[in-house]
């Protein structure tokens, strides 16, 4: 056999036949697999379509065009993004990053058209994004925006400040915590580093303004511009510094007269130990703890660029910079050093640019006044920019605008010529009072001998714009004030001081002021008696025009009532803030006008909140004298139910504690309240109804308003249930008051006389004065106290018309019923406290001279007295009245089937007198 039939023998070719299978190799892998289909219903119920604008281009399409290369698709982008977010707002919560991310990016696109575009998205996102929402993103706006103000373009640079106003009206906060990188940009704005060879061996480079003719505008206005929007953020920062503070006088930090939460104390919780009262050290507003530990402040753990100005260091270093660039702009504004003094008019635009310089230098002191060691900080900007301050700034003062306004608005800018304003809405007298608070800031009483020529200056100014009579809006009062303050201040004898005050009471005396103006004028008046009553409390030396202010105060409340009751309210703090200091003036003229701030019709008290009656009541403490006339106002007063039930009795109390009952160990003033006077103002808020209603009241007749019996004389005028319960709670202070007095028999006899002249006799008595007499006879009553015989029978009637009254109320009239209880309760024990009183009025019940229909109430009252606890002994000494009143209705009732009022009466008859049970439990009736 040959080698290749061999080799074909080895590898032998296996022939397939056709229609047969391939035989499987041994090493062969089964690829087979078996699929099933996974069900998720959630996700198949939605179709995934985004919601689209009129393009039918959803969220992610105009996202992904913000990348094309070409201007006119990224504009249209940024169109359909503003369409579509304002059809569908929730697409904004989706997908806010991937918005706030393409947004900003397009800040320093090379078309204007599309930077435009996204500035007026900006604005529109503004409005539906809350800060918190935004502020994980802020640091990437905040990065685009930097980018912006730092671009080479200029166009760039120019909408990179459309971008910061944007911000600065949305954000403010967030935009502030990045201020350092700002305020450097900010200045990069304007200017450019000094880099001569002289310079650069220095360590701190120069800064110089810089000129691009390039831009669209000139570089005054481009400064303006810039220096705009770097006050704005500036005023950002003092507004989110931790110790927010108003300008001009508000800002003073030793404000006394301030808006107070007082702690309202219940002294009966509070002597039970259910209130806990914190007493802290010098409180105020903010208490302070005595202690010798300082807690270090998050800042001085954070890096110096974080701290941003709050920074001592950091505010430093900003002021050296922006300081000789803003001289530089206010050297390139203000008028030419040849011009005489006469010439001081400015143009529009320059006036604009300076008061954005003295705004933005006025901000800076505002901060430099929120670090620790201020004095430091006030003389290191003293010995560093007085010299250029005076130069230039107070060289031309004052600054007056230039005569731009046209000629038909000439007569109308005369008499309100400071507050002239240009074109550009800036006002020049604003002008000149920042420049005024800039200045008096770097002065002291230790330097008032070397800025005394500029500081009279400063104060010749401010004293003829308080008195020449012109209408000032509350910024310029504002600033005003603030430098009249800080005058004051510096030069504190009286022949520097009164001129001042002087002048801003002439303010002060000017008709139609509004109301921020005025509010403002009432606190620096405050603030000056305040501050001058702790001096003159070492030297009696009081202003007279200080004096005469305050005593005007108390007229200007009376006349001004209801109509602005925020003014009033200022009032009463500042004449109540007088009156507890003693002010003789001011007591005296409230002492004058209290007629009329408490006259129970038209007064102050009656027209005033709550809040403000509360204030007006306390005053009554401090009032010299308490005449008869001026105590009838004040019973009205608490008897009209213009003012609280807790109100009224605050005021009786206070009237209490001032008249010669309060047990004082020292003796009361003199002639405060008379003891006369007292007693009538008690009686007269007892009974709760002047002599001329209660002479009204008796030609009425009839229902709903009276409850008539035919066996008691006296009628009952149904008050209303707000009026009942006023008087009511009313009468229990009274009767606390009255069971005070040393002499409980004489103040019976007392009370008992008035009852006698002014109430028996009446034909018709309000229900409330009715109960209230019964409530102050039970409170007052003792063994030593005789009563006689016409209060007996005038009590008795009251009982009776009382008692008829409360069981004939119909069960559907629930205004009267919550009157039941109260009433029920004084008539029962004043019938347990004086058997006398229950024997007349069971003689009174004489059933012949009634009609049928009042027979079942005599009889339900009959068993109601028996059943009581309190009046069983003496219902069984009047046994033989009880027994004939009985027998008279039997009488009456004869030959007429018997009812089942009839029987009930009987029983009770029969349980309780009859038998004569010896020991009669407690009964509580229930009617």
């Amino acid at each position: 056999m040959t080698k290749k039939r061999k080799r074909q023998e080895d590898f032998q070719k296996v022939k397939l036949k056709v229609g047969k299978k391939k035989p499987k190799l041994e090493n062969a892998t089964d690829t087979t697999f078996k699929t099933k289909a996974i069900q998720i219903p959630e996700q198949l119920k939605e179709d995934g379509v985004l919601p689209t604008q009129n393009r039918k281009l959803n969220i992610k399409d105009l996202l992904s065009q913000m990348h094309h290369y070409s201007p006119g698709v990224k504009h249209n982008a940024l169109l359909g993004l503003k369409e579509l977010l304002s059809q569908y707002p929730f697409v904004i919560d989706a997908h806010l990053s991937s918005i706030i991310s393409e947004v900003a990016a397009v800040f320093t696109d090379k078309d204007s058209g599309v930077r435009g575009a996204a500035v007026h998205l900006l604005q529109f996102l503004a409005s539906k994004i809350r800060a918190e929402q935004i502020a994980p993103f802020f640091p990437l706006v905040s990065a685009h925006l930097s980018s912006a103000m730092t671009h080479i373009s200029e166009g760039i640079q120019e909408d990179s400040l459309k971008v910061l106003d944007v911000l600065l009206e949305a954000y403010p906060a967030l935009l502030t915590d990045r201020s350092i990188i700002l305020l450097k940009n900010f200045v990069e704005l304007i200017s450019h580093q000094q880099l001569s060879k002289r310079l650069k061996s220095r360590d701190k480079l120069s800064w110089m303004l810089s000129v691009n003719p390039n831009r669209r505008v000139t570089s005054q206005q481009w400064r303006l511009n810039v220096l705009i929007r770097l006050k704005k953020f500036l005023q950002a920062v003092v507004d989110g510094s931790s110790d927010t503070e108003d300008e001009g006088l508000q800002e003073q930090k030793d404000n006394s007269h301030s808006v107070r939460n007082p702690i309202c104390i219940s002294w009966k919780l509070h002597a039970n130990n259910q209130q806990h009262i914190q007493l802290f050290e010098s409180g105020g507003l903010r208490p302070k703890i005595n202690s010798s530990f300082r807690l270090r402040s998050l800042t001085s753990v954070m890096d110096s660029a974080e701290k941003g100005l709050s920074s001592a260091e950091n505010l430093k270093g900003f002021i050296e910079i922006i300081i000789p660039l803003l001289i530089e702009c206010w050297i390139e504004a203000s008028p030419a050093q040849s011009a005489p003094i006469l010439g001081n008019l400015l143009e529009s635009e320059s006036q604009q640019l300076m008061q954005q310089v003295l705004s933005i230098i006025h901000l800076l002191w505002k901060l430099t006044k929120r670090h620790d060691e201020t004095y430091k900080m006030e003389l290191w900007l003293r010995m560093n920019y007085l010299v250029d301050f005076k130069h230039h700034f107070m060289r031309h003062f004052p600054y007056s605008l230039q005569d731009t306004v046209k000629h038909k608005k000439k007569d109308s800018c005369k008499s309100n010529r400071n507050c002239m304003k240009s074109s550009n809405n800036v006002d020049h007298l604003l002008l000149n009072l920042t420049l005024c608070d800039i200045m008096v800031s770097l002065a002291s009483t230790s330097t008032l001998q070397t800025d005394s020529g500029w500081l009279d200056m400063i104060r010749k100014f401010v004293t003829d714009t308080l008195q020449d009579g012109s209408k000032l809006n509350s910024k310029q009062v504002n600033r005003l004030l603030g430098v009249t303050w800080r005058l004051m201040q510096i030069q504190q004898n009286k022949v520097a001081t009164e001129p001042l005050i002087k002048a801003v009471y002439t303010l002060y005396q000017q008709r139609n002021l509004l109301f921020p103006v005025r509010t403002l004028l009432l606190k620096f008046f405050s603030r000056v008696y305040q501050k001058e009553d702790l001096r003159t409390q070492r030297m009696r030396s009081r202003s007279k025009v200080l004096s005469r202010w305050l005593a005007g105060l108390p007229q200007q409340l009376a006349l001004l009532g209801l109509k602005n009751p925020e003014l009033s309210n200022q009032l009463i703090d500042i004449i109540h803030s007088a009156a507890s200091r003693s002010n003789k003036e001011l007591l005296q003229s409230l002492q004058a006008t209290a007629a009329r701030i408490y006259d129970p019709l038209e007064g102050t008290l009656v027209l005033l909140p709550a809040e403000a009656q509360r204030r007006l009541v306390q005053l009554v403490y401090f009032l010299p004298c308490l005449p008869a006339s001026l105590l009838a106002c004040l019973s009205r007063c608490c008897i009209m139910g213009r003012m609280s039930s807790d109100l009224a009795a605050t005021l009786i109390g206070i009237l209490h504690m001032r008249s010669s009952f309060a047990g004082w160990k020292c003796q009361v003033q003199d002639n405060s309240v008379n003891d006369v006077d007292y007693f009538s103002f008690l009686f007269s808020t007892l009974i709760g109804f002047s002599r001329e209603e209660l002479t009204s009241l008796q030609g009425i007749r009839g229902k709903p308003h009276i409850s008539q019996t035919q066996l008691s004389p006296i009628r009952l005028y149904l008050t209303d249930l707000d009026q009942f319960l006023h008087h009511w709670a009313v009468t229990e202070v009274i009767c606390h008051s009255l069971s005070t007095i040393p002499s409980q028999s004489q103040c019976f006899d007392i009370l008992q006389t008035g009852i006698c002249k002014y109430l028996v006799g009446l034909v018709v008595i309000p229900d409330s004065t009715a109960g209230s007499v019964l409530c102050a006879i039970n409170k007052l009553l003792d063994q030593a106290c005789i009563i006689s015989e016409n209060l007996h029978r005038f009590l008795a009637s009251c009982c009776y018309s009382l008692l008829y009254f409360l069981l004939t109320i119909d069960r559907e009239d629930a205004e009267h019923l919550q009157k039941r209880d109260m009433l029920w309760g004084s008539c029962i024990s004043a019938l347990a406290l004086l058997p006398r009183l229950l024997r007349l009025m069971l003689q009174s019940l004489q059933v012949s001279r009634i009609c049928r229909e009042e027979l079942p109430i005599v009889a339900q009252l009959l068993r109601l007295l028996m059943q009581h606890g309190q009046l069983r002994s003496h219902m069984i000494t009047n046994e033989f009245l009880v027994q004939q009143i009985i027998k008279d209705i039997m009488t009456l009732k004869s030959g007429e089937v018997q009812e089942q009022w009839l029987t009930d009466l009987h029983y009770c008859f029969n349980i309780y007198l009859a038998s004569h049970p010896q020991t009669p439990g407690p009964i509580n009736t229930v009617y």
